[in-house]
């Protein structure tokens, strides 16, 4: 009786322990396998998602994946949502996807083609889908954006829902724009006589992002080289899309002792709640190809003034959380 008894607890301990320990796994960084860069994640229903850049020499940048997972710690791979035998116009440096859900549809933004002028064809196109995992045809059969204005290259792509309002934010070359998207997303509409306002903040680069907390509009984007150490994630707070916004400071970059080129986010907000993810990539330590990156995940908090907290790269990442919890 008493060995038994001994044997019982023991079982107890262990299935306590062993529960303790799957509480405390954590997704660990990289949180995908494989090169991937410019990772846009998002929440639909109960399942978090990653529809990231494929990272690779630009001809073989052909094509476009997405993860889903239900706790930011298993995470299932789609394999080509999206590629060019869909987009008959994109040929390569298919970049920094962004996407959005309206009208039960899916709507994915994306880059091509790398121009470097107005003379070259490519630019910010659109892909449509009746699940999230695809597949995407060509919503328009031609970019979107496909000119510069105000200096911006079109690329690097966000769509911010505003309560039901949409708009386009994008830029490289260190030019930022936002124009509204028609009620169909098939074109811009003018503001003040013109398509697209300039809201470039001071250090911008590239890769922006939007997203908007008690009442605020907190306007983030990448600076520095996306091929060297010092890409990093800086980012302004405004009462409005339009700005002005004024830089706050630095609050994602690299750790000589974890990885380097930690930048090209984006944020998550788990639903109904104020717990907050970033998802960014970096380069591993022990790779200088610049294509050599990967995608990983970070809390991402806030002080009591509602200034964001200088995030912490590691490789533990975050532990299990299912929205529905």
């Amino acid at each position: 009786m008493k060995n038994s008894v001994l044997v019982a607890m023991a079982a107890l301990l262990f299935c306590c322990q062993d529960k303790e320990a799957a509480n405390n796994q954590k997704s660990g960084n990289p949180v995908l396998e494989g090169w991937y860069a410019d990772p846009e994640g998002i929440v639909w229903d109960n399942t978090y998602w990653i529809y990231p850049t494929y990272s690779a020499p630009y001809e073989q940048q052909v094509f476009m994946d997405a993860f889903s997972s239900p706790d930011l710690v298993t995470w299932t791979k789609h394999e080509h949502i999206l590629d060019t035998a869909q987009i008959k116009w994109a040929k390569r440096a298919m970049w920094a996807p962004a996407i959005v859900r309206k009208d039960n549809h899916y709507f994915l933004f994306f880059g091509a083609n790398d121009i470097q002028s107005n003379d070259e064809y490519g630019g910010i196109g659109i892909g449509v889908a009746t699940k999230p995992e695809g597949p995407f045809t060509d919503y328009l059969g031609k970019p979107l954006i496909s000119q510069f204005y105000n200096g911006a290259q079109p690329i690097d792509q966000f769509v911010f829902n505003d309560d039901g309002t949409y708009y386009l934010i994008y830029g490289g070359w260190r030019h930022c724009n936002i124009g509204l998207l028609s009620d169909d997303f098939k074109s811009i509409v003018p503001q003040r006589d013109t398509l697209f306002r300039e809201i470039t903040p001071e250090g911008y680069v590239e890769g922006p992002f939007m997203f908007k907390r008690n009442s605020k509009y907190y306007f983030m984007w990448s600076e520095g080289g996306w091929t060297g150490p010092d890409y990093s994630v800086a980012y302004a707070i405004a009462d409005s899309p339009f700005g002005p916004f004024t830089r706050e400071a630095k609050i994602l970059q690299q750790d000589a002792s974890v990885a380097t080129g930690a930048g090209h986010h984006s944020v998550i907000n788990r639903p109904g709640t104020d717990e907050w993810f970033i998802i960014y990539h970096r380069r591993p330590l022990d790779q200088t190809d610049r294509n050599a990156r990967v995608v990983c995940i970070e809390k991402m908090e806030f002080d009591g003034q509602g200034k964001i907290k200088p995030v912490t790269i590691t490789f533990e990442g975050v532990a299990p959380v299912p929205i529905g919890r």
